[in-house]
Parts: C-alpha cells; sequence; structure tokens
C-alpha cells in the first residue's frame, strides 16, 4: 500500500494498540476476570453450545459434519450431533463451527457487528477436550478472545453491510481462543491473531440474504484456519502487529479509530455487551418481529386472523432495510428477509424456529403476506442502544390500522433476557438430540467457579452420555 502521511500514522497506531491490547490479553489471568464475567462467560459458552446442537437434524448440516470428518486422525474431540462422533481437534471444529450459526440462535456482540462466540468457540471447545484443559481456562481464553474480536470488530468498522462479519472476523477469533487456551506469550499470542487476521474471508454480506448456504460454511472453515495458525505462528509463520490494519483497511476499506482497541480496557469487558436470541432470525429484525408479535397478540379479541391483513409496512434501521429478499429460497434467506420474518410472525404467532422452516417457504399463506410487506425507512434513529428499532403497521381489507414500535429489541445488555428464559431455551434446543445437556450447562451457569477445576471433557462427556 503507498499510505499517505496521515494513514501511515493511523496504520502505526492500529499496530501498537493492537500489540497493546494482546499483550494485556495475554497478561490475564482468570483469577483476575470479574466472578460476574465469568458468569456471562459460561452463559455464552452454553447459548452458543445449545445453538450449534438445534441445528443438529438438518440434512445440510448432517452431511457436511459427515463430509467433516470423514478423513479424521484422531478421537480427540467431540461433533455435537446425535452421532456424537469423535474426531480430530480439526475436524470436530469445522463441523461444530458449521452448525454454530445455521439456526441464527447463536449469541451476537451489540456494540459492532460480530458473533463472536460462534467465532470463537467450535475451535476453542475442540482444543479443550482435546488438551485436558478445564473449565476456567476455557472461560478465561473465551473472554479474552471475544475481547479482541469486539474491539477489532468496533475499530475497524465497515461502512455498509459489503463483507459479512462471519467472513471477516471468523479466523481471528478462533485463532485467539486457541492462542490464549495454549497459554501463548505476548509475541506468540500477537504472531497468531494477526496471522489469523490475514487468514480470513472476503465473504459477501448479501450471500445471507440471497441463501447462498456456504454463508454457514465460514464460522467452520474459520475454526480449522484458527487453529492452524495458532499451530504455526509458535514456528515463525505468524503475521505482525500491522497485519489488523492491512487486512481491515487496506482490503476490506474498513475504518480505523484505534482507540477503540484500547480504551477502558480492563475496566469493562466486550462479552458483557453481547446480545442473545429467542428469534430465529438476523437480529436486525427482532425490534419488527417483537412488534409484529404485540399485534399478533391482539388478533383473537378482535375478532380478526392473519387472512384480515392486507398490508404491512415496516419501518426499520438502515441495517434492517438490507433485508428484502420476498421470495426466499432458502431457509437461510428466509432468516435474513424481513418480509419473510413479519410474514411468517403473522400467519404463526412465533419468531422461533417454527417461522423459518423449510415448510415456510412454500406456505401459501405466508407467501400472500410476504408480499404484502412494504418496508420504509425510521426515521429519527436514536443513539444506541436504541438504534435499531422498528415499526409495524397492519392495514386490514376494511381500512383498518394497527401500529406498534419497538425501539429496542430484549436481549441486549440493557433489556437482558431472564436466567430461566435462556435456560428454558437451552433446554429446548438440546434435550431432544442430548437428554443430559440441559441441567449441566444450567448448572454452568449457575455456578461456572464450582466447575472451574473440571476438566471441558469431562463435562461434554456427562452431556452426551
Amino acid at each position: 500500500m503507498v499510505l499517505s502521511a496521515q494513514d501511515a500514522n493511523t496504520r502505526s497506531a492500529s499496530a501498537d494498540a493492537t500489540r497493546a491490547l494482546v499483550t494485556w490479553a495475554a497478561g490475564v489471568a482468570a483469577a483476575d476476570i470479574p466472578d460476574a464475567i465469568l458468569r456471562r462467560a459460561a452463559l455464552v459458552l452454553s447459548d452458543n453450545l445449545a445453538a450449534t446442537v438445534a441445528a443438529e437434524s438438518e440434512p445440510e448440516v448432517q452431511a457436511a459434519q459427515a463430509k467433516l470428518i470423514e478423513r479424521s486422525t484422531a478421537a480427540e474431540a467431540t461433533v455435537f450431533n446425535r452421532t456424537r462422533a469423535r474426531a480430530d481437534r480439526y475436524a470436530a471444529a469445522s463441523a461444530n463451527g458449521t452448525a454454530a450459526c445455521w439456526c441464527e440462535l447463536d449469541e451476537g456482540y451489540r456494540v459492532a457487528p460480530a458473533h463472536a462466540g460462534a467465532y470463537i468457540l467450535p475451535a476453542l471447545l475442540a482444543e479443550a477436550e482435546a488438551t485436558g484443559a478445564d473449565i476456567l481456562q476455557v472461560l478465561r481464553a473465551l473472554t479474552l478472545a471475544y475481547e479482541i474480536v469486539g474491539r477489532s470488530a468496533h475499530a475497524f468498522a465497515f461502512a455498509g453491510m459489503t463483507v459479512h462479519p462471519h467472513a471477516a472476523f471468523g479466523t481471528l477469533g478462533a485463532a485467539a481462543g486457541v492462542g490464549l487456551l495454549r497459554g501463548y506469550d505476548a509475541d506468540t499470542l500477537l504472531a497468531t491473531v494477526s496471522a489469523g487476521a490475514s487468514m480470513v474471508f472476503a465473504g459477501p454480506y448479501g450471500h445471507a440474504i440471497d441463501g447462498a448456504l456456504v454463508r454457514n460454511l465460514w464460522t467452520g472453515i474459520s475454526a480449522w484456519s484458527g487453529l492452524r495458525a495458532a499451530d504455526m505462528a509458535p514456528l515463525g509463520l505468524g503475521g505482525i502487529a500491522e497485519s489488523l490494519y492491512d487486512v481491515f483497511v487496506g482490503c476490506f476499506n474498513t475504518g480505523a479509530e484505534p482507540a477503540l482497541l484500547t480504551d477502558g480496557l480492563g475496566e469493562r469487558f466486550a462479552i458483557a455487551s453481547g446480545y442473545h436470541k429467542l428469534f430465529a432470525c438476523c437480529q436486525y429484525a427482532h425490534s419488527a418481529v417483537e412488534a409484529s408479535l404485540a399485534l399478533r397478540g391482539k388478533l383473537a379479541a378482535a375478532g380478526r386472523t392473519p387472512a384480515d391483513v392486507a398490508e404491512i409496512k415496516v419501518e426499520t434501521h438502515p441495517r434492517g432495510l438490507t433485508l428484502t429478499e420476498v421470495e426466499p429460497p432458502t431457509v437461510l434467506s428466509a432468516k435474513f428477509s424481513m418480509p419473510h420474518a413479519l410474514a411468517a410472525v403473522a400467519a404463526r404467532g412465533t419468531g422461533g424456529q417454527a417461522s423459518f422452516g423449510r415448510d415456510t417457504l412454500d406456505d401459501a399463506a405466508i407467501g400472500r403476506l410476504r408480499r404484502a410487506v412494504r418496508l420504509e425507512p425510521f426515521a429519527p434513529i436514536a443513539p444506541w442502544p436504541n438504534d435499531r428499532p422498528g415499526r409495524v403497521t397492519w392495514r386490514f381489507a376494511d381500512g383498518e390500522s394497527w401500529s406498534e414500535t419497538i425501539e429496542n429489541a430484549r436481549g441486549g445488555s440493557d433489556q437482558p433476557f431472564s436466567t430461566t428464559e435462556l435456560t428454558d431455551k437451552i433446554d429446548a434446543l438440546t434435550r431432544a438430540a442430548f437428554p443430559a445437556m440441559p441441567e449441566v450447562l444450567k448448572g454452568l451457569i449457575a455456578d461456572p467457579q464450582a466447575a472451574g477445576a473440571t476438566r471441558w471433557r469431562d463435562l461434554v462427556a456427562q452431556m452426551t452420555k
């Protein structure tokens, strides 16, 4: 790159801040992390694991997982599906990573577009099971890798929805988690994280809207690549402190705010600013889904049915306006379609998986309502956390209109779901495949310190017996 003096200064500042962030992470012990943050990490781990298990019956997931482990060289780590297959850590991480985001029920980072848990955990958990790491080591690595991913996504922000965050930050997250679990010193961890940053993908954001299922492979392949970045960096095949700037600004044309990599470091943790999902679709639609559920709840009392709805007007934020597909070809496209989400919620009265299954793609009632959805900008947009609002107006055939507004969907740190709501979700997603898993994860969430010395592989054995 040929850089102006100002850009050269920003590159240098980004390198210094990247080095400071990674050096800090390498030096933080589990005992240094507040108990509330460890509990949060246990919840993030459990929620993401449940989202992974939720996809185990999907035919494409079953086929991909079988293919990814067919040449496995060892029985080191568990693939979280009904077969309870064990494979080498690379194959298991890829298989679990492919399932991680399939159902769109994994948690995410609310400050910047990134699903850090899904990027970190498939590789981290496979490595932990293979090596006999204990729970506190896993939660430490997750917390600190989440810091690296979250701050990187915030500091190197995309101006528009061009590269999907699963592609842009997946390998970086996997590399960070594995390097931290292995206890790398600051220099080796920097080489690992920066190598991971240089091994990310140019995965188009629009692939999710178009329903290209390769998008669901990005987290799986990132898990494999991140493990290999962590293998190779100690051999001298690492990146440099400037790698993050060079990849994100130089290749992806993001912004760069180096101070965001280090501001308040150690005072607040990125993992505390995540969100959880009860709706099985892109989070950008959640405010509108909440509003639609409120409208749906009024139908019976008014003596109406979804068939009476003639038009659905959706006023949404700029990212919601990207979710435009009217005839989604796959379940992924349906989950990234505002017309589908609002139509299915109106027809079926739920924002859960029942509104986004294969059967909904050809449902005539849902199809009619999809074609009745009209998207418009919501104005004015308030500051965070009310920057993703939704207003939904139903116009009935007789001309009457109902409207509901949700400024900020539930699930973030400002309006969190209760622990009971999330453990109920985990139970619903995992019990059929792994009857013991809900109670084991519930115990981990309740008191991660009590489970701290337990090896992750022993917890996996309890969950999958």
